[in-house]
C-alpha cells in the first residue's frame, strides 16, 4: 500500500528538517519512497533484523545524512529518538508482522510450507527460538500461546500432541511441526481456513519475538512523539495487531468525558483525529500484484492537540 502510505504521510513532511520514523524499516521500500516524496525530510529507521538492516543501509546510502538507521525493536523508539536529540516527529510508520525477506529466507523457519530449522527469530542475534518454545514449554503454556496469539480453537489438542511427540525426540523442523499440527486438528476442521498450521506458526512467531508486548508500548509512545500536525500510519496483518492499534489510537480520539457533558475540559480533549475510516484494505489491483498484501489493514491518524500537562 505504498501509494496510500505516501498520500497519508507526505502532507506532514513539508517543513524542512521534518523527521519521519520508519519503525519497521525492512528492505526500506517505504523509507526510500518517503525520502523521495519529501526531499526536505529526515528519516529515522528501526529494525530488529540485522540482515534487513544491511540491505536497507545499502539502499538508503544515496540519501546520506538524511537517514539514520538503528538496530532496535520498535518499542525502543523513544530511546533512539532521545539519543538523536529528537523531541517531536512529523510522521511514524509501522508495517507490522513478518517481512518478505524473512518469509523468503527458508532457513529462518517462518514458513509452514517449507522445511527448515524451527527458529522464527526476527533478530537472529538474541532470544529464544521457536524450537525452544515447543520443546520446553508445558502443555498449559503452549496452549496459552496458541489460543492467545493464534486464536486457535484446538490449542489444547495441539499442545498435548507437541508435548507427547517431543518426549520421543526433540521437534526441530518446521515440516515436522506442521504435520504434527495437521494431525492434531480434526479432519473436518482441516478443510476450511487455509493451512491447518497457519495459526500455530503465527502464535509461535509472536511469542518468540514478543511482538504484541512490544506493540502495546510502541504505539502509545509513537503517538506521544508526534508534533501537532504529525501523522501515524500502521499496517497490520492480523486481527490481534489491528485491535491493539485501533484501541490505542481511539483512546486519543474520543473525549475522555461522560456522555452529555456540556463542555469538554481542555485537559480531557481529544489529541488525535482519524485519517482513515475504519481499517482500510488494499485494492484488488494491489492484491493481484502481491498476494501477501491481502490481509493488510491500514489505520492512520493525525495529532491535533498537544497532550495537556
Amino acid at each position: 500500500m505504498l501509494g496510500e502510505v505516501l498520500d497519508l504521510l507526505s502532507p506532514a513532511l513539508t517543513e524542512e528538517g521534518s523527521v519521519v520514523v520508519d519503525a519497521t524499516l525492512g528492505l526500506a521500500g517505504h523509507a526510500e519512497a518517503l525520502l523521495r516524496a519529501a526531499p526536505g525530510s529526515r528519516l529515522v529507521g528501526l529494525d530488529r533484523d540485522p540482515e534487513a538492516l544491511a540491505a536497507a543501509r545499502a539502499r538508503l546510502a544515496p540519501f546520506g545524512d538524511r537517514v539514520s538507521v538503528h538496530h532496535a525493536r520498535y518499542d525502543r523508539m523513544p530511546a533512539v529518538l532521545a539519543t538523536l536529540g529528537v523531541t517531536r516527529v512529523r510522521g511514524v510508520l509501522f508495517d507490522l508482522g513478518v517481512s518478505s525477506l524473512q518469509l523468503d529466507s527458508v532457513e529462518r523457519g517462518f514458513s509452514y510450507s517449507r522445511d527448515a530449522p524451527l527458529d522464527m527469530r526476527m533478530d537472529t542475534t538474541t532470544g529464544p527460538t521457536a524450537r525452544d518454545v515447543v520443546n520446553t514449554y508445558s502443555v498449559g503454556e503452549i496452549s496459552r500461546v496458541l489460543r492467545e496469539y493464534g486464536e486457535e480453537r484446538f490449542a489444547r489438542r495441539i499442545a498435548t500432541a507437541i508435548v507427547a511427540e517431543r518426549s520421543r525426540s526433540p521437534i526441530d523442523s518446521s515440516a515436522r511441526l506442521a504435520e504434527l499440527v495437521r494431525e492434531a486438528i480434526p479432519a473436518a476442521a482441516r478443510r476450511v481456513g487455509g493451512h491447518p498450521a497457519k495459526r500455530t506458526f503465527q502464535a509461535l512467531r509472536i511469542e518468540v519475538n514478543g511482538e504484541l508486548d512490544a506493540l502495546r508500548s510502541a504505539v502509545p509512545a509513537a503517538l506521544d512523539s508526534l508534533a501537532v500536525g504529525g501523522r501515524i500510519v500502521v499496517l497490520a496483518y492480523q486481527s490481534l495487531e489491528d485491535r491493539l492499534v485501533k484501541r490505542a489510537i481511539a483512546e486519543r480520539v474520543r473525549p475522555d468525558v461522560p456522555p452529555g457533558l456540556p463542555f469538554v475540559p481542555a485537559e480531557l480533549a481529544p489529541t488525535m483525529r482519524w485519517l482513515t475510516r475504519g481499517a482500510q484494505p488494499p485494492s484488488d489491483a494491489e492484491v493481484a500484484r502481491n498476494r501477501r498484501a491481502a490481509p493488510a489493514r491500514m489505520r492512520a491518524a493525525e495529532r491535533i492537540e498537544e497532550i495537556a500537562a
